[in-house]
Order: structure tokens, then C-alpha cells, then sequence
């Protein structure tokens, strides 16, 4: 198999405004993890349309048709295909930093936030594109967000792995290129940890990382699904 630069050691990035803290991996083993909570893209209520068209315009509402019908349209599709059509529907939305967008340094918009507000960062975009897939169907054990480091920006990324098989080299969804290429292509990229909403892995020098247990603190991800379970219920 092809050393792929999701192979790298985990590194200790600083901190820019609108990026998220990026620990050491001794950290992020005792620190982090994320809930097992997996809210439900789910059918979108008038309600909720009718909101985000009251606070977002009526725009806002034709984008989230939009989405339920890319996500309709792609279910009985390839997963090759529904990578490509996940990724190239949000990579047309524009990035903006979380303190412009949400006044907030630090902010993981549910995909209806996002799609709906017209825009995000690499957190928002790689967090829209997992639940999109997980709706058609893709197994979320072949995902996983991922913590990265983007040597040509020299700050703290995030993307979207695909692993088509456990040992494959994983595709990967970026917001920063058009393109989905394997990571052995994307040597711009050190993996730092990945998640998903079963496990958190620490990146190591070899394999797919070190798992650390069944993730349940992380207070980002735990707001991102009540906000997620909140808009399936209206």
C-alpha cells in the first residue's frame, strides 16, 4: 500500500482566529472525544424552511430544497458518486471565518446553519459533507473528520477521509481544492486526529491511527447535535 501522508506524526499547530485548538496527541487522548450522538439530517419541516428564510432570505430556503434533493437524488447512487456530488454542492458556498460569520472565535454550524447562512469554514464544510453522506447512506465507519495540518496555509485545517476499504488510502474532501484526491497525493496535509461519531483516533507514524476510546466529551461536537436534534424536531 501506498505510505500515504495521513501517516505522519501528529504535530502541535498554533492558533489562528476562527481555527479550532489543536492539541498535542497526549492531549487529545485525555482531553478529547466526541458524543456518540448522531443526529438525523432527516426530512426538513416547512417550519424550519420558513425560518431560515425569515432570518436568512428566501434564498436561504431554495439552497436547503436544494440539499434535500441533491441528498434524495444521491441515495441509489455509487459512493464514488456521492462523494463527488457532496463535495462539489458545498465547495461552491463561500468560506468565512468564524469570528465574521458567528461573531464567535470558535463554531461548528449544523449543515442547515451553514447552507442555509450561505457560507462557513473548513470545520463547517467537512462536518456538512459527513452528514450529507451519512443521509445517502454512506457507512460512517468509512469516514472520518480529520484534524490536519496544511503546510502551504502553515495553520490547522480540517477535512472529510473517505477510507473505501479499513487499510485503503483515504480519499479526501477539502474545501481548499475542487479535486478529491487520495491522501498519498496530498502531501500538503499532516494528520494530527479524525473522528467520527463511533471513535476518536490519534494520528501515528503508521496504519490508520490510534484509536483512544469511545469519544463522549467534546463540547462542540455535543452542541452541534442538539442544535441537529433540535432542528429534526420542529
Amino acid at each position: 500500500m501506498t505510505r500515504s501522508a495521513f501517516t505522519s506524526t501528529p504535530f502541535t499547530p498554533g492558533r489562528r482566529s476562527g481555527t479550532p485548538r489543536i492539541l498535542s496527541a497526549l492531549a487529545v487522548a485525555l482531553l478529547l472525544s466526541i458524543s456518540a450522538m448522531a443526529a438525523d439530517v432527516g426530512g426538513l419541516s416547512d417550519k424550519l424552511l420558513n425560518q431560515a428564510a425569515a432570518k436568512y432570505g428566501q434564498a436561504a430556503k431554495a439552497r436547503l430544497l436544494d440539499w434535500q434533493n441533491l441528498i434524495n437524488s444521491g441515495k441509489n447512487k455509487s459512493e464514488a458518486e456521492k462523494l463527488a456530488l457532496a463535495n462539489t454542492f458545498f465547495n461552491r458556498l463561500p468560506y468565512v471565518d468564524d469570528i465574521i460569520h458567528w461573531g464567535k472565535p470558535d463554531y461548528w454550524a449544523t449543515p442547515v446553519e451553514m447552507i442555509a447562512s450561505n457560507g462557513g469554514d473548513c470545520e463547517d464544510f467537512s462536518i456538512a459533507k459527513y452528514f450529507t453522506l451519512k443521509e445517502m447512506g454512506v457507512p460512517v465507519e468509512r469516514m472520518r473528520i480529520t484534524y490536519v495540518k496544511s503546510l502551504k496555509l502553515n495553520q490547522a485545517h480540517m477535512v472529510l477521509t473517505y477510507y473505501p476499504t479499513p487499510d485503503a488510502d483515504p480519499l479526501v474532501l477539502d474545501n481548499l481544492i475542487t479535486e478529491i484526491k487520495p491522501a498519498s497525493e496530498r502531501t500538503d496535509l499532516v494528520p494530527v486526529y479524525s473522528f467520527n461519531g463511533q471513535d476518536l483516533w490519534v494520528a501515528k507514524e503508521r496504519g490508520r491511527g490510534k484509536r483512544v476510546g469511545t469519544p463522549n466529551q467534546i463540547g462542540l461536537w455535543r452542541d452541534l447535535n442538539a442544535r441537529m436534534d433540535k432542528e429534526d424536531s420542529q
